[in-house]
């Protein structure tokens, strides 16, 4: 497979990686196969894929949990473990899991001291971390006393105790409220710097649509397509918009014949590129259709997803 390379520097590169299992019946399951791909220095790159398509096991060569049975992944030029042991990395599992009986605060203290912050500024960052993830008022209690959704934010809080160059979350907003999900994004946001790399892999494919640059969807343990998030016009960006209207909705099937209402004063509307898109939408406002909203049926995401792993999936 031929490597896709990013105008930045690089800093994370897999290159043909593969990581094949073999049981002691001699038996091997192949989970991740010949996969290449450069990410980014100052990059947001969302990973994606259905269940069993080989994610967890790509991260676990990223994070040197795992070695490749062929190919190679290298981290700033270095064997993932190695850069870790080095460097260290922010990571966010899907599950955390923390000793049950320390408190939240303890418990950021003590992996704040494991992560060899200097003493002194341990206790102001617990602090920091705290505040922006808004776990103030369960700081006291027990790890075993919170919710999933407070578990999973204690888990991005200890990611980011340390100002780490390359950060790993895998389904960060797992258990979180709609509320906290979409702070998350902004928690994101504040992640992006020149030096630094972020991985997200996530099943929600519109949050990675709002916070990573590209996505990797990967099938059966190959990458099946790179999506940049970005509008592209040069990209092929046909589909189906929905749009609502307030007033003068018996005129849109006469000046649009495509249009298929899909509800009460609502109609779909298909295209191929986003300037027949705009005529379309300009026609009616001209005719006389006063238009309360225009969202897309599936995103651009979404479709690339759907056509990459099939709709069967």
């Amino acid at each position: 497979m031929e490597l896709v390379y990013p105008a930045a520097a690089s800093v994370i590169e897999f290159s043909n990686a593969t990581k094949t299992y073999r049981s002691i019946l001699g038996r091997s399951v192949t989970a991740v196969e010949d996969f290449s791909l450069q990410v980014a220095e100052g990059e947001v790159l969302g990973i994606a894929g259905p269940n069993g398509a080989g994610k967890s096991t790509l991260l676990s060569l990223l994070l040197g949990f795992l070695r490749p049975t062929g190919g190679s992944v290298r981290i700033l030029g270095e064997e993932p473990r190695e850069y870790v042991r080095k460097n260290g990395i922010g990571y966010v599992p899907e599950l955390m899991t923390m000793n049950p009986t320390w408190r939240a605060d303890n418990a950021l203290t003590r992996l704040a001291t494991l992560a060899d912050l200097p003493p002194a500024e341990i206790p102001a960052r617990v602090n920091a971390v705290i505040e922006q993830l808004g776990i103030g008022e369960h700081r006291d209690k027990k790890v075993k006393a919170l919710s999933k959704g407070n578990l999973q934010r204690l888990g991005v809080a200890q990611a980011l105790l340390r100002e780490e160059r390359v950060m790993v979350l895998d389904e960060p907003t797992h258990g979180l409220d709609p509320v906290w999900t979409q702070r998350f994004r902004d928690i994101v946001e504040g992640l992006r710097r020149p030096g630094r790399t972020v991985i997200i892999a996530s099943h929600n494919l519109d949050e990675l649509q709002r916070v990573a640059d590209r996505v990797a969807i990967i099938d059966h343990g190959r990458l099946q397509r790179l999506v940049t998030t970005g509008y592209d016009l040069s990209a092929d960006t046909g589909g189906t918009y929905r749009i609502a209207v307030a007033s003068g909705a018996e005129r849109v099937p006469v000046l649009l014949p495509s249009a298929r209402a899909s509800s009460d004063g609502e109609f779909e509307i298909p295209f191929t590129d986003v300037s027949e898109l705009n005529r379309a939408l300009g026609s009616l406002i001209v005719g006389g259709v006063l238009i309360a909203s225009v969202v897309p049926v599936r995103s651009v995401l979404e479709q690339q997803f759907r056509e990459a792993v099939g709709e069967s999936r």
